[in-house]
C-alpha cells in the first residue's frame, strides 16, 4: 500500500460507500495524488451492491459475498473513514456537518449517499411499512420477518408497495426464503401469501413488454396477486388502503417505490432538480458549485436514466477522473450514459430474466452469467493488490497554488526544541472552538496565562496519576482523541477514583495552518467527549509538529486511600471478572494490513470508546479485592502482576473469555500486535503451556489491548449479582473468566482450562 507521506494541500471529502465511491477509492489506492487528502464520510461501514441483494435476501449468497467492506478499501487508498450520517453542508465555508463529530472540511466535495423509497407523505408508512433502503435496515428488520414468520401460526400476508424491478425481484426473492422456511420447519410453504401493489399501469413499467408478460407469467406461477393502477392512499397496522377504497390485510408492507432524495442538498444550496435530487453537467459536476461533485442515485443529469446501480457503476471511472482532476486543476472527463442497457433480473430462485431495449430472453444460464459478472465486481473491491511501499511522494502538480507552496516550503526547516511547538494562533483559536467546563477544585486552568494548572484536594482524599501517549491507530483523529482520553482514565477508574482534570500532550502532523489546526482541534475535541461525561476537566497540555499524529493525557483522580482497589488484594475463592471483550490488538494489526472487516473495526472501535466508569463503580459496591484496567501487557500480563502482589494463583477459563468478533480469525492468520512478542515471554507464568497453546484463543492471552475491560477479582458470593448489574449497565460481555486459587508449590502460577 502507498504511504502518502507529503504533507495536506487540500481535502476532498467523500460522502456514502455508493458504487461510484468504491470505484474512487481504488483509483486513488492505485494511483495516489500526493498533498490531496481523502475523507470517506458513510453510514455504513460495509455496502450492499444491490445487483446481489435479491440473492442474498433468497439465501444464495452471504453477507460479505454482497457487501463491499469499505473498512479494508479506504485504508487502501489511505482515505481517513469517518462512521457517520451526514446532516447538512455548508456550502460557504465549505464544511460538512455529521452527526457526533466535529465539522469536516472540504476543498473538492463529492456525494454518492443513494436514494430511499418515496412515500410521498401517505399516512402510516412511516411508521407500518418497512422500506428497502436504508439497505441495512431493511435487513436487519429482515431477520425480524424471518422470526415472525417462523413462529406465525395459519397464512401470513404479505403485502409488497411497488410494481418496479426492485418491487417484483424483492417479492420472489423474500417469497422463496421464506417458503424455504416453513418447508424447513414442517409448516405448509403455501402460509406466505403475497400480493403486488403498483401504481403504475403495469409491473416493470421500465422495461419492454416481453419482460413484463414473463414476469406476469412468473409471478402467476408463484401465486403472487398483482394490483396495478392502484395507488396507496394510507398504511395501517396491519393493512394497505387504496384510492379505490379497498383494503388489503397485511401483515407485513414492503416499501419499494420510486427513489426520493434527503433533504439536506436542497436545503445547502444545492441545484436540484423538482424531486429534490442534485443536479449535475455532463462532468457530473453540480451546476451551481464547482467544487461540488454527485453520483448514482442522488444525482440528476440533463439526460435524465432511471434511478439504478448500473449508472452509478459506469459513473465511477469518470468520477475517479474528474475529482483528483479539480482538485489539481487538470481537465475533466464526460460522462456519456448509454441510452440502453443489458439488465439481468432475477427471479428469485436461480434464474433470470434479461431485458435491452426492446429485446428479452429468460433461462437459468442467464442466472449463472449474472452470478459470474456480479463476482468479478465485488472481487475489484474486496480482493485489493498489494501495494509496494514507495518513497516520499512530492506533491501532485496543480494541488498547490503559490500560496500554499510558500507556506508549505517551511516545513523542511522546522524547528525543534520549543521551535517545534504549534504556533500561537492556531492554538488560541482551538483553544476558543472548545467548551471550557470547570471545577471548585481546579483553581487554575487552561482558561488562564499561568504557566501551570493549579489544584486543590479535599483532606480526606489523596491524588492518584497517571499517563498515557501513544502514536495514532486510526485516520480519526476525533475517535483516536476519545478512545485515547478513555485509555488514559482506565488507570484512574481501576483504582475506583474520582477523575479530577487531565493535561493533554499532543503531536500533529506537520502541513498548512489550516490542517494543524483542524487535527488538533479534532483530536481535543475528542479528548473532551470522554472527559467531560466522567467530571474531570482539561486543564492545560502541549501541543507541537511532528512526522505523525500523536496523543496522550497525564489525567488525576481523588480518592479515599482507604477505599482504593489496588492490584493486590485478591483473596482465594474470589471469582475473577472481565468487564470488556479482548482482541483490539490483533484486530488493529489486521486493519493496518487491510486484513480485518470493517464490521470488526468498528465494533472494536466502539468496546474502546466504552467507558469503565460505571463498571469500577459497580466491582466496589460487590466488594471487588483487586482490579486493574488491561493494556498493553495483555490479559496473562495484567493477571501475573496482579497473583504476584497478592500472592495467589489463578486459573482461567480460556472457553469463558469474551472475544471481539473477527480476532480469533486474525490470529489464525497469524496477525498479531507488534508488542506480542514480548508479552509472549510472559508463557513461562502458564501451566502445562505447550498442551494450552494448541487452544484457538491462547494467542489472545498476550493481546495487548487499547482501552480494555476491568479485570477484578470479586467475592464468590457477590459475584453473580454484580455480573447482573454490569450486564444492566451496558457491559453485555462482563462474565467470570476464571478463579484465585492459595498460592501453590507449582512454578507456573497461572493454570488455564
Amino acid at each position: 500500500m502507498h504511504k502518502m507521506d507529503a504533507p495536506v494541500v487540500k481535502d476532498l471529502v467523500l460522502l456514502g460507500g455508493g458504487h461510484s465511491h468504491v470505484s474512487v477509492l481504488r483509483r486513488l489506492g492505485m494511483r495516489p495524488v500526493p498533498g490531496l487528502r481523502v475523507t470517506l464520510v458513510t453510514r455504513d461501514v460495509h455496502t450492499p451492491y444491490s445487483g446481489m441483494l435479491p440473492g442474498f435476501i433468497a439465501g444464495h449468497y452471504d453477507y460479505d459475498e454482497c457487501h463491499i467492506d469499505l473498512g479494508p478499501l479506504a485504508r487502501f487508498a489511505e482515505a481517513r473513514l469517518y462512521h457517520a450520517e451526514v446532516e447538512s453542508v455548508d456550502l460557504d465555508n465549505r464544511i460538512v456537518h455529521a452527526a457526533d463529530r466535529p465539522p469536516i472540511a472540504y476543498d473538492v466535495l463529492s456525494i454518492n449517499t443513494g436514494s430511499r423509497p418515496s412515500s410521498i407523505d401517505i399516512p402510516g408508512v412511516d411508521e407500518f411499512a418497512l422500506p428497502v433502503k436504508p439497505i441495512d435496515v431493511f435487513l436487519d428488520k429482515w431477520q425480524q420477518l424471518i422470526e415472525q414468520v417462523r413462529v406465525s401460526k395459519g397464512p401470513f400476508r404479505i403485502v409488497v408497495v411497488g410494481g418496479g424491478a426492485g418491487g417484483v425481484e424483492l417479492a420472489l426473492s423474500t417469497q422463496l426464503r421464506l417458503q424455504t422456511l416453513l418447508k424447513e420447519t414442517g409448516k405448509e410453504p403455501e402460509n406466505v401469501i403475497y400480493t403486488i401493489i403498483s401504481a403504475s399501469d403495469e409491473i416493470m413499467h421500465m422495461h419492454n413488454p416481453g419482460v413484463q408478460k414473463r414476469f406476469r407469467r412468473i409471478l402467476t406461477q408463484r401465486n403472487i396477486a398483482i394490483k396495478i393502477a392502484t395507488q396507496v392512499t394510507e398504511v395501517k397496522a396491519g393493512k394497505v388502503l387504496t384510492a379505490d377504497g379497498k383494503a388489503y390485510d397485511a401483515d407485513a408492507i414492503l416499501w419499494v417505490t420510486t427513489a426520493s432524495a434527503p433533504a439536506w442538498p436542497a436545503e445547502a444550496g444545492l441545484a436540484v432538480d423538482e424531486a429534490g435530487f442534485i443536479k449535475v453537467d455532463e462532468h457530473l459536476q453540480s451546476l451551481s458549485h464547482k467544487q461540488v461533485f454527485a453520483a448514482g442515485d442522488v444525482a440528476s443529469l440533463t439526460d435524465s436514466r432511471p434511478k439504478s446501480g448500473v449508472f452509478a457503476v459506469r459513473q465511477g471511472p469518470v468520477l475517479a477522473h474528474n475529482l483528483p482532476a479539480a482538485a489539481t486543476g487538470r481537465r475533466l472527463r464526460r460522462y456519456r450514459p448509454q441510452k440502453n442497457f443489458l439488465g439481468l433480473i432475477s427471479t428469485g430462485d436461480k434464474y433470470a430474466v434479461a431485458s435491452r431495449g426492446s429485446w428479452s430472453y429468460e433461462s437459468a444460464w442467464l442466472w449463472m452469467v449474472k452470478d459470474w459478472i456480479d463476482h468479478r465486481f465485488m472481487n475489484r473491491y474486496n480482493e485489493l493488490p498489494e501495494m509496494d511501499e514507495e518513497d516520499s511522494p512530492d506533491l501532485a502538480d496543480g494541488i498547490a497554488d503559490a500560496a500554499a507552496i510558500k507556506e508549505l516550503s517551511t516545513i523542511a526547516m522546522r524547528c525543534g526544541g520549543c521551535g517545534a511547538k504549534v504556533g500561537a494562533t492556531v492554538l488560541s483559536r482551538v483553544m476558543q472552538r472548545l467548551p471550557n467546563t470547570q471545577r471548585d477544585d481546579v483553581l487554575i486552568g487552561r482558561d488562564s496565562p499561568d504557566d501551570c494548572a493549579m489544584l486543590t484536594m479535599p483532606k480526606d482524599k489523596v491524588m492518584v496519576q497517571s499517563v498515557d501517549y501513544f502514536r495514532a491507530f486510526i485516520d480519526d483523529s476525533y475517535i483516536f482523541g476519545a478512545i485515547a482520553a478513555n485509555h488514559a482514565l482506565g488507570d484512574v477508574f481501576a483504582m475506583g477514583a474520582e477523575p479530577q482534570s487531565a493535561l493533554a500532550i499532543a503531536t500533529v502532523p506537520y502541513g498548512r495552518e489550516r490542517i494543524v489546526e483542524e487535527t488538533l482541534y479534532d483530536v481535543l475535541a475528542g479528548a473532551l467527549h470522554i472527559l467531560e461525561p466522567s467530571g474531570a476537566v482539561l486543564a492545560g497540555g502541549h501541543s507541537s509538529e511532528g512526522a505523525e499524529l500523536a496523543f496522550g493525557l497525564t489525567v488525576n483522580g481523588l480518592i479515599d486511600p482507604d477505599k482504593a482497589m489496588r492490584k493486590q488484594g485478591l483473596q482465594p475463592g474470589d471469582a475473577l471478572v472481565l468487564t470488556k471483550p479482548i482482541g483490539t490488538g490483533t484486530l488493529l494489526a489486521a486493519e493496518m494490513r487491510a486484513r480485518a472487516r470493517g464490521r470488526w473495526i468498528d465494533a472494536a472501535i466502539q468496546s474502546m470508546l466504552v467507558s469503565s466508569q460505571q463498571a469500577a463503580d459497580s466491582l466496589q459496591r460487590y466488594g471487588a479485592t483487586s482490579c486493574t484496567d488491561l493494556t498493553g501487557f495483555g490479559l496473562v500480563g495484567h493477571l501475573i502482576e496482579m497473583t504476584r502482589a497478592s500472592e495467589v494463583d489463578a486459573t482461567l477459563y480460556i472457553d469463558a473469555l469474551p472475544v471481539l468478533e473477527g480476532a480469533l480469525q486474525t490470529v489464525e492468520a497469524g496477525i498479531l500486535s507488534s508488542l506480542q512478542p514480548q508479552n509472549l515471554r510472559l508463557r513461562r507464568a502458564i501451566e502445562d503451556v505447550e498442551q494450552v497453546s494448541r487452544h484457538p484463543a491462547y494467542p489472545l492471552l498476550y493481546d495487548p489491548q487499547t482501552a480494555g475491560g476491568l479485570l477484578a477479582g470479586v467475592p464468590q458470593e457477590q459475584v453473580r449479582e454484580c455480573i447482573a448489574e454490569l450486564h444492566q449497565l451496558g457491559y453485555s460481555s462482563a462474565v467470570i473468566i476464571g478463579k484465585v486459587e492459595a498460592r501453590s508449590d507449582r512454578e507456573a502460577s497461572i493454570r488455564i482450562q
